[in-house]
């Protein structure tokens, strides 16, 4: 039996000498134990591994997932690795095997790695020292993985002008203004329980609560329980979620806010013969109230309400659908019918935050033909993408983001200007006018059309690599 003892719990160098020489000197993972510190087996034989009898590569995708699993929690990350690095010498493909059950472990590691840097970035919370000679603030955190040292960059960059500590039971940072020291973890005592900014944050996280878009299941995906009890404001979660129901009615009751009469009559104007040379619409405000008095083709008519995007106005990424469906034209928000929800189930599985990228149509009414008392969807005329292009170019123009993804032909018509095959095309970086990346896939709606469940399950897998891939782009 092979002990490999590495410095330290995060130590993937060690681990990357050791790994090479053990495949080089072909010892099996089944004879290999992986301890940090000499923490080993006493009772096990101690061996160093033979020095390596040959050269060997691995994928790209493999390194980058390694690195970042091996700041993982479990304690089978080590030989976990280690297992993947060896079959690899007899199965160069297996990365991009993503059913095979040690790939998909590894790449779940790197995800929950990469959530947890998230997380500390946005659930840090400093509190100042009092009587301190200088003006220093401590934080304490407790993230799920170990993920200090791949964090702290983000504060420093941050907080560069402050004096600040970030404790933790594994390490813990300490920045001065000038240098970053790392120290062995603490304890939560010797962290500050609060400061006069507590109310600040409860004032403000009360201020920005929205009980009409509470979702109680994805708020706790999004700010997990484990963070509350470091939380300022996580004390108020429960008496806003017990209100909301009663704080939505009121604010359905309320009469609807209109747009500035500015804006207004801007919007009906270049709803008509506006151009980008003259008068373009400069904020998303404006684009929203001139798609409601949009003229440009017929569709209106049979319209309950123009449906432009939501999201960030500086989002890196957009994402573009075909048009508004039946639910979406009464609802007048984009994406919350059947096709909405696989695009926030397939958003959530590649990664992406949908509160972070800027979704929208190419068509902004709805087009379709009544059967009884059904609206059945009919494909927007390139007549109608083409005049309805105008508002998708003024939000791209104010967002400006780095990736556009086209979901589907018709979003492919809008966003290039011209036809460009899903089935030719998606998986690739496709160069825009703008100086964008264009990025073409499927329609959340064909993945609903699919018949064959196995055709189904392998157009979703490459639905969901395609997004993977464009959130990549846009970093």
């Amino acid at each position: 039996m092979h002990v490999v003892r590495l410095a330290s719990e995060t130590d993937f160098d060690g681990w990357r000498r050791a790994a090479r020489g053990l495949r080089g000197a072909a010892v099996a993972p089944s004879d290999v134990l992986w301890t940090v510190d000499g923490a080993g087996d006493l009772f096990g034989e101690t061996e160093e591994p033979a020095a390596a009898t040959e050269c060997f590569t691995v994928p790209r995708e493999f390194v980058e997932v390694a690195e970042q699993a091996v700041l993982h929690s479990s304690g089978e990350r080590f030989a976990l690795l280690y297992r993947l690095l060896w079959r690899l010498a007899s199965e160069p493909e297996l990365m991009h095997i993503a059913s095979d059950p040690d790939v998909a472990r590894a790449r779940d590691m790197a995800r929950g790695v990469s959530k947890a840097v998230h997380k500390m970035k946005a659930f840090v919370r400093f509190r100042l020292i009092e009587d301190a000679a200088e003006e220093t603030y401590v934080a304490w955190f407790e993230p799920a993985h170990r993920v200090v040292k791949d964090a702290v960059p983000f504060f420093v960059r941050r907080y560069a002008n402050m004096n600040w500590s970030i404790l933790t039971p594994d390490v813990c940072a300490h920045w001065d203004k000038t240098r970053l020291v790392f120290t062995p973890g603490a304890d939560p005592a010797d962290a500050p329980s609060e400061d006069a900014l507590e109310d600040y944050w409860r004032t403000y996280y009360a201020s920005t609560f929205n009980p009409a878009r509470l979702k109680i299941a994805a708020m706790q995906r999004e700010m997990p329980k484990r963070y509350w009890r470091n939380l300022p404001e996580a004390g108020l979660i429960p008496e806003l979620i017990q209100a909301a129901e009663g704080r939505t009615a009121a604010m359905v009751g309320q009469t609807p806010s209109e747009p500035s009469r500015r804006v207004v009559r801007q919007a009906q104007r270049l709803s008509r013969d506006g151009s980008f040379e003259e008068g373009a619409p400069a904020t998303l405000e404006e684009v929203a109230a001139g798609v409601d008095f949009c003229r440009r083709c017929d569709l209106w008519r049979d319209s309950t309400q123009g449906v432009v995007g939501e999201g960030p106005g500086t989002a890196r990424l957009m994402v573009v659908g075909e048009q508004p469906g039946d639910q979406e034209d009464l609802a007048g928000r984009a994406f919350v019918g059947p096709a909405g929800k696989v695009l926030n189930q397939t958003l959530e599985e590649a990664g992406v935050p949908r509160a972070e990228i800027y979704v929208t149509n190419a068509v902004k009414h709805f087009r379709h033909e009544l059967r009884g008392k059904r609206r059945i969807h009919q494909t927007p005329r390139t007549s109608e993408v083409t005049a309805c292009r105008w508002w998708l170019d003024a939000e791209r123009r104010i967002v400006r983001p780095r990736v556009i993804v086209a979901l589907g032909a018709t979003a492919a018509l809008a966003v290039f200007g011209k036809a460009v095959p899903v089935g030719a095309y998606r998986g690739r970086a496709l160069s825009l006018a703008d100086g964008a990346q264009g990025v073409v896939t499927y329609h959340p709606s064909f993945l609903l059309r699919v018949p064959d469940e196995q055709e189904k399950a392998k157009a979703h897998a490459a639905f969901v690599e395609d997004l993977k891939f464009a959130w990549g782009l846009a970093a």
